[in-house]
């Protein structure tokens, strides 16, 4: 390993390895919604923005991906679910794209109109938790 680099913790490698990649998805009334297939991390806020939710198919085959943003889902770690609280046929209408041709998800409107989707305000617009120094203002940070 080079000199400064450090391996990552293998218990917060496992949580993501083994309870939230390759978790099923369902809404409330515990009907199946797909598969969380991957994570988008916003290296800028130091934060996991979505999850990628591979949804429609039958056995893999024409399944859509679905950015699903983080702050929607709630997780059942024992049963290696996660919950989303939205209704299945709002869930086909939802923005989605193919798995060989991903959106830019830096695009802020974009970004809005998924999390406006799913009903939620996105999180690049209010005061960055993880920072009280700094406040997200139309998409970029700013110092207080």
């Amino acid at each position: 390993m080079a000199a400064g680099t450090r391996e990552a913790r293998s218990s917060y490698t496992a949580v993501v390895k083994r309870s939230i990649l390759g978790a099923k998805v369902v809404n409330a009334e515990r009907e199946d919604l797909g598969t969380i297939e991957d994570l988008v991390i916003d290296l800028t806020d130091n934060r996991i923005a979505y999850a990628i939710l591979s949804f429609g198919g039958f056995l893999g085959v024409g399944d859509k991906n679905f950015a699903i943003p983080w702050e929607a889902l709630s997780f059942d770690l024992s049963a290696k679910t996660a919950v989303l609280k939205i209704d299945k046929d709002r869930m086909t209408n939802a923005p989605g794209f193919d798995k060989d041709n991903w959106p830019d998800m830096a695009d802020a409107t974009w970004g809005k109109e998924v999390h406006s989707h799913y009903g939620y305000k996105p999180y690049w617009e209010e005061a960055n938790p993880g920072n009280p120094n700094q406040v997200a203002v139309s998409g970029t940070e700013t110092k207080r």
